[in-house]
């Protein structure tokens, strides 16, 4: 049985130490979350993900969810008791607005939260996420009205949320839904079509399910233009916030996935169901993006999230497992055989994701960290960077993240050997799991297009820009500490290529789309590794600091100078060879015509 422990120390370090967290004490929310309460929360919420939630995980896998003839869904046995012992704790309030009942702290201790939720239940986690995401869009463009009406129990997670997006024939291309929203005479609309793929859309956990639609009006433009967004709850909310008669959805069926099983994916039909406007009409698609990006925060985390839970089964087995000798002689001559840890091969999964799993979590956690700064900044001017920032960083976290993620969690398969294939040993759930996350949310051709045809150019290209000033002084700063100044030329290296990348962007993709169209999945991984080539260089730089000053936690703080000298040699050579395949533009990729796809007989 594969077994998960939440990684408290390092989230404690790139937290507390990385990232300072009480250097913003002057910010609001940030003044609660002092080293002290950061422990607690990251503690208690690991020990919660590692005793409560994981071993609910194969039994989520094997049992999956149920739909009965009314239309009702039980989730598997054990999710409901445990969403009561979570939100009875209230893990959902952390991150959320004190406002309407939330805790108020910084999304840095939210996104920590979310990891070890994911690494211990992907399928669990996914509930209250997409609430989180639904919580979002109605701060953002909700009414007053509709914020007081829903928000506190959403955030309590009385009430759980979704988003009602894709239907049977449209998935990116939004503009083509058909689902309608015909206006009643009391101000509320009808809305009747079918959605699929809907998450978390029926299930016996929340009193109540509040659904987030995309739909249009009569006469709305047949496009994208012509999108609104719908709040419709399962059960209509009254006037005094009591729960009133069922509202016209229902669950048609639960789809057969390849993974997350123990989450309720529906098919939802929506039968003159009664919903109500959120914002303005025809400007749904702008109130959904907010939700959608904060999903694909999520999404990006779920990526770390299987492969650190991967990576943990797969040192466990590597050092217990024992096949061959290690080529440089026996390392145990007393054993018939060495531990497959000492193999060099097995030791360069191992290590890279090593190096990739801490790299991401600081990069997340950054991330979450600009979230909080896009709000709460003290300047305009810091407001307004932050925000530039991570939604540059969104698409890389969710595209790059979630590519090497299922990357990862393959190769902690291929360390079982045979027994990787074997359902037993947990390990085909990692993979199983993890391959929905390149996919939902926009995949990843989708993301690394929003990264290279909207954000590189967005406002002037003012967001690259101020990345490549910021690494920059990174480095700078970094060459004049004793051990550092190699790492930062490596990565100096790295950033050229990325450099490099966007001018030949600039210079092309314009007469040609499809050069960008091209190489954007390449540059979109450029950026994932020269980005978390600088989360290395700053977790480098924090270790140096505290082994000169403290010199606790010793072996702590070398294993991270040894994983960023690791990272440094071995994932920022790929900028290079990545370059070279954007430069080599999409001539050879669009020659062939259709008919020279077709297998002759």
């Amino acid at each position: 049985m594969p077994t998960y422990t939440a990684p408290a120390r390092d989230a404690r370090f790139i937290i507390n130490e990385m990232l300072d967290l009480a250097s913003y004490g002057n910010l609001p929310g940030f003044e609660m979350a002092t080293p002290d309460v950061v422990d607690a929360v990251i503690t208690e919420g690991g020990k919660f993900s590692a005793e409560v939630l994981a071993p609910l995980n194969r039994i989520g896998d094997e049992e999956g969810c149920t739909r009965h003839e009314d239309g009702s869904v039980t989730t598997p046995t054990g999710f409901k008791d445990a969403f009561d012992q979570f939100r009875e704790a209230g893990w959902g309030t952390v991150s959320q607005p004190e406002e309407f009942g939330g805790q108020g702290m910084p999304h840095v201790l939210g996104f920590a939260l979310e990891e070890f939720i994911s690494s211990a239940n992907q399928a669990f986690g996914m509930y209250p996420g997409l609430t989180n995401g639904a919580v979002s869009a109605l701060i953002a463009q909700g009414s007053q009205e509709q914020k007081e009406k829903y928000l506190p129990k959403m955030i309590s997670n009385e009430w759980t949320g979704t988003m009602n997006l894709t239907e049977p024939h449209c998935g990116t291309d939004l503009g083509m839904i058909r689902t309608k929203a015909v206006p009643n005479e009391d101000g509320s609309y009808a809305l009747t079509g079918t959605k699929i793929f809907i998450s978390a859309g029926e299930h016996d956990m929340a009193d109540n399910i509040i659904h987030l639609v995309l739909a249009k009006t009569p006469g709305a433009p047949d496009s994208t233009k012509g999108i609104s967004l719908f709040v419709v709850p399962k059960f209509i909310v009254e006037d005094d916030g009591s729960l009133g008669a069922r509202n016209g959805v229902t669950c048609g069926s639960i789809e057969h996935k390849m993974g997350i099983h123990g989450n309720s994916t529906c098919v939802l039909n929506y039968d003159g169901a009664k919903g109500w406007m959120v914002g303005e009409e025809n400007k749904g698609l702008k109130a959904m993006f907010i939700m959608m990006n904060a999903a694909r925060l999520g999404v990006g985390i779920q990526g770390l999230s299987q492969a650190e839970v991967a990576y943990q089964n797969g040192v466990n087995y590597a050092l217990d497992r024992r096949q061959g000798r290690a080529l440089t002689g026996p390392a145990e001559p007393e054993a018939q055989a060495d531990p497959i840890f000492v193999h060099p091969d097995v030791r360069r999964m191992l290590m890279d994701a090593k190096a990739f799993t801490e790299g991401m979590r600081a990069f997340c956690l950054w991330g979450a960290l600009l979230v909080d700064l896009t709000h709460k900044a003290q300047t305009e001017e810091e407001r307004a960077e932050a925000d530039a920032l991570i939604g540059l960083m969104t698409p890389v976290i969710k595209g790059y993240g979630t590519d090497k993620g299922y990357e990862i969690a393959t190769n902690m398969q291929q360390v079982y050997g045979g027994h990787g294939y074997i359902e037993e040993w947990g390990m085909s759930q990692f993979v199983r799991d993890a391959r929905i996350a390149q996919i939902y949310e926009g995949t990843n051709g989708v993301q690394a297009m929003d990264l290279c045809g909207r954000k590189l150019a967005q406002n002037g290209g003012a967001a690259i820009q101020a990345f490549f000033k910021l690494i920059g002084e990174d480095i700078a700063a970094a060459k004049d500490i004793d051990g550092l100044a190699e790492m930062a030329e490596q990565l100096e290296k790295a950033v050229s290529q990325q450099q490099a990348a966007t001018m030949w962007f600039m210079q092309n993709a314009m007469q040609n789309p499809n050069h960008l169209g091209a190489g954007a999945h390449h540059y979109m991984h450029i950026m994932g590794i020269v980005t978390l080539g600088l989360m290395w260089l700053r977790m480098a730089k924090t270790a140096t600091k505290q082994l000169a000053t403290s010199g606790e936690d010793k072996a702590f703080y070398e294993a991270k100078l040894a994983t960023a000298r690791y990272y440094m040699d071995r994932y920022l050579p790929d900028a290079g060879a990545l370059r070279r395949k954007i430069e080599s533009g999409s001539d050879s990729l669009m020659a062939l015509g259709e008919e020279a796809f077709a297998t002759a007989a």
